[in-house]
């Protein structure tokens, strides 16, 4: 990066690029400013960490510690159901939860009420009301099976007070650095995209999210931001679904192929959200065809559920809202509630029955009972979780079912698996973070075969770096904005890609008065656009990669770019080196610097060339200039009374070199 005072410039106008390189390396670009600590990203896997469960991302941001999701798995009965709190080192800033679903909310009553967090929570208006019903629902399920779970009904109440409920694009600060803000995801009614931001660094966790609108929820709609990380869902990893209405009339046959022939069809689903999607397509189907077979729904979760969604109709899509004056979506004159005493009642029916995925309560007992029936049909309306029933069955690895120790089951009911999943698929997630355009992708909520194959496809067709990393993962993401002031020519201004580069105009001064160009950009479909940087002692100049046929000889030649830097370091330290040796004067001072540069560079060949030293294509001096343009600002616990200023400059290809030199000459001087 390069850096030039704004005195002495022939220059009317200068452009101000900012550019985001993709790389997650400490780099020299910024070589003007002293060397500091990298401060950045730090993200800790705690679930859903190669794979779809117990969702749970530790992030820092700038030393600023957030919990995103705080979810328990479904899949499994013991330790492995909870995330692993005890990796956590330090205190948290915030909990913030996208949405009501377990795996996202199901750990955080234990969280709060038994390992004793006592922070501030953060979810939607919608996820507060609803969050409690899922809860509830899962402790009563649990308990009829005889599992201990470890937290009570007690322990939800305590929680759920501790809440901040929150709107979308409301924006949170937490206290004096940490700023949130969520977005919507659509998904389930009230969940949220959240972005996040402490100093120069910002990120953005999705949670679970759809691209594509449905009957009752809009798409996923968020700003476009400049982000150093987009932690993504990547259930549907390389899965590009059917279109929304093909997988409706496929769902919509099965159903009445089979309750016309007099079987009963099982949609074992959860409570909140993809029932109520259903219900809406049924409903509407049952009056079209004029069908009298009964549709039924199990739980009282469900009923109350229906209350709340009448009541947040804020959070559904534009039809639903622009339809309320004339009839509630969610008022259903064809769904019923189900009592257990007809499970093997004579007739058709269709009975949406909870938990989803056939792991236990009304939804199993019913399977039980209808699966070795030919006539009968289960219906998987989404993703099922490894370990479940539903899992099993949707494979097709399921043909017996053990109901205790000494009887089993035959499974010959028809199943179908269709996807009315509320997640984005492959293609949506491309399409957000072609949107989004972030300089690294952080996969999470997958399966790892397929979270791979995606993480190829981000990194090589995107040119991103992407991250794919297990439960107790850490990825370290420094923070890193390289900032180019030159003057450019209209062509190399154009090709910038906006989400990589971000122009103004500028005065000499660098104060920015308007961010209007004279012609729109032009915006390519390459990432980064290229040019050749000129450089004199005032100013510089890019110019684009095809001008350079029209460049000649002489003074327009383009030249080898050199990076530089100037720091200051205690000059009683030389002094007292130089002493030790015998020596006097700068040139000593060089040679104290060139057999330190040897000891600590041993495999380098370090040259003493009289005024400079010399290390490949890096080159040190002590600077005597009070104005050098190279010389960084103060730095703290360094006076300039008490100092003294190398002065160095090096090619790009000794970067990492330069890098550790002037590093190391701080540590050790």
């Amino acid at each position: 990066g390069f850096s030039y005072p704004d005195t002495d410039l022939d220059l009317d106008l200068l452009q101000s690029v900012t550019v985001q390189p993709p790389a997650p390396t400490i780099s020299l670009l910024n070589s003007w400013l002293p060397p500091s600590p990298v401060m950045g990203i730090e993200c800790l896997v705690l679930g859903a960490g190669q794979e779809i469960g117990k969702s749970c991302v530790v992030v820092t941001i700038n030393g600023k510690r957030i919990m995103f999701d705080c979810g328990m798995h479904l899949g499994h009965s013991d330790d492995e159901r909870y995330p692993d709190f005890s990796l956590i080192d330090g205190s948290l800033d915030c909990v913030v939860i996208t949405h009501f679903h377990l795996d996202h909310i199901g750990a955080l009553p234990y969280f709060t009420e038994v390992i004793g967090y006592n922070g501030p929570i953060y979810m939607t208006y919608p996820t507060k009301a609803l969050a409690p019903l899922m809860l509830e629902d899962f402790l009563r399920i649990s308990v009829g099976r005889g599992v201990e779970e470890k937290f009570t009904a007690d322990d939800i109440s305590a929680c759920m007070k501790k809440v901040t409920p929150i709107d979308l694009k409301q924006n949170i600060q937490v206290g004096k650095d940490l700023q949130i803000r969520a977005y919507y995801a659509g998904h389930v009614l009230g969940a949220a995209m959240v972005y996040a931001k402490v100093g120069d660094a910002s990120m953005v966790y999705t949670g679970d999210y759809n691209m594509t609108p449905d009957r009752h929820l809009g798409a996923a709609q968020i700003d476009p931001l400049e982000l150093d990380l987009v932690i993504t869902e990547s259930t549907y990893a390389t899965t590009v679904r059917d279109s929304k209405h093909a997988s409706e009339r496929k769902f919509l046959k099965a159903v009445h192929d089979c309750v016309v022939a007099g079987g009963k069809v099982l949609i074992p689903t959860f409570a909140l959200g993809r029932a109520q999607e259903l219900f809406i397509l049924l409903e509407d189907y049952w009056e079209r065809m004029n069908l009298k077979v009964p549709i039924y729904f199990s739980s009282g979760l469900t009923r109350q559920a229906n209350i709340y969604y009448k009541t947040l109709m804020s959070w559904t899509n534009q039809k639903i809202k622009d339809t309320i004056a004339l009839q509630n979506a969610f008022n259903f004159k064809h769904v019923v509630s189900f009592d257990r005493s007809q499970i093997n009642a004579p007739g058709s029916c269709v009975l949406f029955a909870s938990p989803g995925m056939l792991s236990g309560g009304l939804s199993l007992e019913v399977f039980k009972q209808w699966a070795p029936s030919k006539v009968n049909l289960v219906m998987l309306p989404g993703h099922c979780v490894a370990g479940t029933i539903g899992h099993k069955l949707a494979s097709g690895k399921l043909t017996k079912l053990y109901v205790d120790n000494n009887s089993q089951i035959e499974i010959r009911c028809k199943n179908v698996n269709l996807s009315f999943s509320a997640h984005t698929d492959s293609k949506g997630i491309m399409d957000l973070l072609k949107f989004l355009s972030p300089k690294h992708v952080m996969l999470v909520h997958g399966e790892k075969p397929r979270m791979s194959i995606l993480k190829n496809k981000i990194e090589s067709g995107m040119g991103i770096k992407c991250y794919d990393p297990p439960n107790g993962g850490v990825v370290k993401i420094p923070s890193v904005t390289v900032h180019v002031k030159a003057q450019t020519t209209d062509s190399f201004a154009k090709s910038c890609q906006s989400p990589n580069f971000s122009l103004s105009r500028c005065s000499t001064s660098g104060a920015v008065f308007s961010t209007d160009l004279t012609s729109p950009l032009i915006v390519s479909e390459d990432r980064i656009s290229e040019a050749i940087l000129f450089m004199d002692r005032s100013k510089a100049r890019g110019v684009h990669k095809e001008e350079l046929e029209l460049i000649g000889s002489g003074e327009g030649k383009p030249q080898v770019v050199l990076y530089g830097h100037c720091f200051p370091i205690r000059s009683d330290n030389l002094t007292k080196a130089t002493g030790r040796l015998g020596l006097s004067g700068n040139r000593s001072w060089l040679k104290v610097l060139a057999l330190e540069l040897s000891h600590l560079f041993p495999q380098t060949n370090v040259q003493n060339m009289g005024d400079f030293l010399q290390v490949g294509s890096f080159q040190l001096s002590v600077c005597l200039n009070q104005s050098c343009t190279r010389r960084s600002s103060d730095v703290p616990g360094v006076h300039a009374t008490t100092c003294t200023y190398l002065c160095c400059s090096w090619c790009m290809e000794d970067e990492k070199l330069a890098l550790a030199i002037i590093s190391s000459v701080r540590n050790s001087l």
